[in-house]
């Protein structure tokens, strides 16, 4: 007897309408092959749907803040009912690039140089900081967003108008900009998946380039690596993903630049759309949407 399913998508992030499109195409796969389906958006009504559907697994389609930072996950674990992705803890330790380039950095995993920006330097103070600690050009972030929201490549000549566009965060990352290719790789519960390689015609694969099919970044696989520098992303990704604590399927992004590896970050959960890279990479390597799904949903845990 096929499994009842419970799929949280929507939520109030700047990633609602990814969390959506995940939610939509899980749930259309999920019916297909004639399991019990309930999509519901993450808010009052969220309890009462559970009590009434009874699922045996709660599938996270969320992405974003409240979603993919340990807050729904807290909420999830009262429920005694297993849940997809990673659990609280290291939900909010991978959404925190400060804290998540930390442990890298303490684990000897190469990632960018950076440095927290709390709006209280001026102009000059701001653009001495960075000639002396990473030079320019940056890369200025949000600390816990997803899906490249909110991320800029500054020069001198425009960091403190593209700053301006984040003065509603209370600190930033600025970050040394790494050149070179873009490249990712997928980890499944303890199965390393596989990677891809990304050539966005936009600057970098920002929020555009990953969901705006008119961007046309084009996606290599297989990607052409060495064995040698195949095996290390991989291991690199798999060391983030055990190191924090996650489970289910992850995506660390990487940089590729004069042979080394440059962790970005690590994501818990990556959009599961028609444009999303996981589902992309598990086809190349045979897994179809449906068995994806139900790798899932078979490492799904209460535990945190």
């Amino acid at each position: 007897m096929k499994k009842r399913i419970l799929i949280i998508s929507g939520g109030i992030s700047k990633e609602r309408v990814i969390s959506l499109d995940t939610g939509r195409q899980v749930a259309k796969e999920l019916i297909k092959n004639n399991y019990k389906v309930k999509i519901v958006e993450p808010n009052f009504k969220l309890l009462n749907l559970t009590k009434l559907f009874k699922p045996n697994i709660i599938f996270n389609a969320l992405h974003g803040q409240f979603g993919e930072d340990g807050y729904i996950q807290t909420i999830l674990e009262t429920l005694g009912i297993p849940y997809t992705h990673s659990g609280v803890i290291s939900s909010s330790i991978a959404m925190d690039k400060e804290l998540s380039k930390k442990i890298f950095i303490k684990n000897r995993i190469l990632t960018p140089k950076y440095f927290l920006y709390c709006f209280d330097k001026s102009k000059s103070e701001l653009v001495k900081l960075i000639e002396k600690k990473i030079k320019f050009p940056v890369v200025i972030k949000p600390i816990n967003e997803g899906s490249s929201v909110n991320v800029f490549i500054c020069s001198k000549s425009n960091i403190f108008e593209k700053i301006k566009l984040l003065k509603d965060y209370k600190k930033i990352i600025v970050e040394q900009f790494i050149p070179g290719r873009e490249i990712q790789a997928a980890i499944i519960g303890q199965k390393k998946l596989g990677a891809i390689e990304l050539k966005p015609k936009r600057k970098f694969y920002d929020y555009q380039a990953k969901y705006n099919s008119n961007a046309k970044t084009k996606h290599i696989i297989p990607v052409d690596l060495s064995k040698k520098n195949y095996n290390k992303i991989m291991n690199l990704a798999f060391k983030a993903h055990t190191l924090i604590g996650c489970r289910g399927v992850t995506r660390s992004d990487f940089k590729f630049h004069e042979g080394k590896f440059y962790l970005l970050e690590i994501n818990t959960q990556p959009g599961m759309t028609s444009l999303s890279l996981v589902p992309e990479i598990a086809a190349y390597h045979g897994i179809s949407f449906i068995k994806l799904i139900e790798l899932v949903l078979k490492d799904a845990s209460t535990k945190k």
